[in-house]
């Protein structure tokens, strides 16, 4: 796959999702640009701003299977894995995969279910892969994960473990549109559909196989240059050094945004990655990895993403990469 090649289909697919989403064009970058990386999202926003309209537009746009688990307080890990079944009509029993086996994974108000059930994802999204009674199952290419949760609505809520929080490659906010004129095309938009889920209307711009390739051809035909790598070391660990953080950053999420990083130079039509490109998704990948001290966790001047934001200020870009 040749370099324009993949500017093109990216280009495409970002227009097919943008003809039906009213949003910011970098919001949609960014989750292009987590999908090609094989990374998961989290929306934390207020509801009803799209966020599973945004999923359901991606999916069918590139062509993936789609899926969807509405976490509640009584769903259990099997509903969201699967599980084996005796049949009476075989004498043996079989697998019933859940709704984890597919290629885009809507998680909706994931902190709605209790931590028994959240960890059941934890392989999924490390791994993909699922272990079912003593039984090892790969979840297919590509899988990625979009999660949402409700910052207003706390009750009945439970936090999301650390461990899962750090499995996100980037947390997002789609945010409310900007002008009176943006809200006012929702509302033509949706006059011209006649029904509320316009997926219908969408053609697939590519096959499941062509996304693969467009993230093999990130994976392999992307250069990463030496003074890169130096440079996303330095922000993860002065995360860390922060006095106000009790955990900074961990070393995944230097890989994510790593990785995150040869997927927007990929969509920008080039095969090097530059300090732009690092500085983009800075604090989506790695805010929400970070603990705050006792001190400061309820204190709003000093939040992760404003610690992110001051490091990026400090640490010092490479004036020059050398090109592949």
């Amino acid at each position: 796959m040749q370099l324009h090649e993949v500017k093109t289909m990216c280009d495409s697919i970002l227009d097919t999702v943008q003809t039906y989403f009213v949003g910011d064009r970098k919001l949609l970058n960014k989750v292009l640009a987590a999908a090609l990386a094989n990374g998961h999202i989290l929306f934390e926003d207020n509801p009803g701003l799209g966020k599973t309209l945004l999923a359901k537009l991606f999916a069918k746009a590139t062509g993936c299977g789609w899926g969807r688990v509405q976490f509640t307080p009584d769903l259990m890990p099997a509903d969201i894995i699967g599980t084996k079944i005796w049949r009476m009509n075989t004498g043996e029993f079989s697998l019933e995969k859940g709704p984890v086996f597919t290629h885009i994974l809507l998680a909706d108000e994931i902190n709605r279910s209790p931590p028994k059930v959240q960890s059941a994802l934890l392989e999924c999204m490390e791994e993909r892969q699922v272990t079912i009674e003593g039984e090892t199952y790969p979840l297919d290419r590509p899988f990625f994960v979009v999660a949402t949760q409700n910052p207003i609505e706390l009750e009945g809520t439970y936090p999301l473990p650390e461990a899962q929080l750090d499995r996100f490659q980037l947390k997002l906010s789609t945010g409310y549109v900007a002008s009176e004129e943006l809200e006012a095309d929702i509302l033509r938009r949706r006059s011209s559909w006649r029904q509320d889920d316009p997926t219908e209307f969408i053609n697939s711009v590519m096959t499941t196989e062509a996304f693969r390739e467009l993230q093999d051809h990130v994976e392999t035909e992307v250069y990463v240059d030496d003074q890169i790598y130096l440079y996303i070391s330095k922000i993860v660990r002065a995360t860390r050094q922060s006095p106000y953080v009790e955990v900074g950053s961990s070393p995944r999420g230097g890989l994510s945004l790593f990785k995150v990083s040869r997927a927007n130079a990929a969509l920008n039509g080039r095969d090097y990655v530059i300090p732009d490109d690092v500085k983009m998704y800075a604090v989506e990948a790695l805010a929400h990895r970070m603990i705050m001290k006792l001190e400061y966790a309820l204190d709003d001047r000093v939040t992760p993403e404003s610690i992110v934001s001051s490091v990026l200020e400090k640490v010092e870009a490479p004036k020059e990469i050398v090109r592949r």
